[in-house]
């Protein structure tokens, strides 16, 4: 197999590889491939692998898990292969650039971009409207725990209350592959500091635990929101840093960054 050349980006520490879709049209098995390119000790490392295809509009994209499982979207990782197709345009002129489109299985998500400093670009991205909002009582080892079950173009499940590791590795980990969820979800333990200022823990499907997440800020917004008595434009604080969100008449709006670390030929075999 000839060397492959790849890109690493990420948004808050939530890390991924992008890789050109024709590059890889070949590959006999990408979920094997999106697992070696991903193991942080054998591989470059990385929470997800994007495959992607430039347009003229900006790209589209396949999210790949670490573990070579599917995910409909990222919002991190939309950010991310933001910042790729903002470099490949010249040097960004935020404000002038023409908003980056990304097409995702869950619909296109439309970028703004609003600084580029320091080699990060902050992206204010139009992720949706939320659906299928609903507070459930799981049963999670025999103890009944209080869930907001939603989807933000992926599954998720938000847990209002404290947010600590022992609960991230208990609580969180055994949500992800509760029976109630067909295809796994993702978890966000979500403590309402502030009605500006909500702290998250995650435990992302296919993954595990991640320093940040696009997609689970949004959810863990709406859900503080719905339930847990915080404002429609929120700061959502993760162990590797702060998005905001809002929630307007017009859907979910995601603002952070993300930088290119990288770029790197992967000469494994897969």
């Amino acid at each position: 197999m000839m060397p492959l050349l790849l890109v690493k980006a990420h948004a808050f520490g939530n890390d991924f590889i992008l890789v050109e879709s024709r590059a890889v049209s070949g590959a006999r098995d990408l979920p094997a491939l999106a697992r070696a390119i991903c193991a942080r000790h054998r591989g470059i490392g990385a929470d997800g692998l994007i495959v992607y295809s430039t347009t003229p509009s900006g790209a589209s994209m396949r999210v790949l898990n670490a573990d070579g499982s599917r995910s409909e979207v990222s919002g991190n990782g939309v950010r991310c292969l933001g910042a790729w197709v903002a470099s490949q345009r010249g040097v960004p002129m935020p404000g002038q650039q023409a908003p980056i489109e990304i097409e995702t299985d869950a619909g296109v998500k439309r970028l703004e971009l609003l600084a580029y400093e320091n080699g990060r670009y902050t992206f204010r991205a139009a992720m949706g409207m939320p659906e299928r909002i609903a507070l459930e009582t799981l049963d999670v080892g025999g103890a009944s725990v209080d869930a907001v079950t939603l989807r933000v173009g992926n599954p998720q499940c938000v847990v209002l209350g404290e947010a600590t590791e022992e609960r991230l590795h208990t609580v969180a980990s055994a949500l992800a592959v509760h029976p109630h969820f067909a295809e796994g979800t993702n978890v966000e333990l979500a403590a309402v500091e502030a009605p500006d200022r909500v702290r998250i823990l995650i435990w992302e499907r296919g993954v595990g635990p991640t320093e940040a997440s696009g997609t689970g800020a949004c959810a863990a917004a709406v859900a503080a929101i719905r339930f847990g008595g915080a404002a429609r434009d929120v700061e959502i604080v993760s162990p590797g840093g702060t998005q905001r969100v809002e929630w307007t008449d017009e859907g979910l709006f995601l603002t952070g960054w993300a930088e290119l670390v990288a770029e790197a030929a992967w000469l494994g075999r897969s």
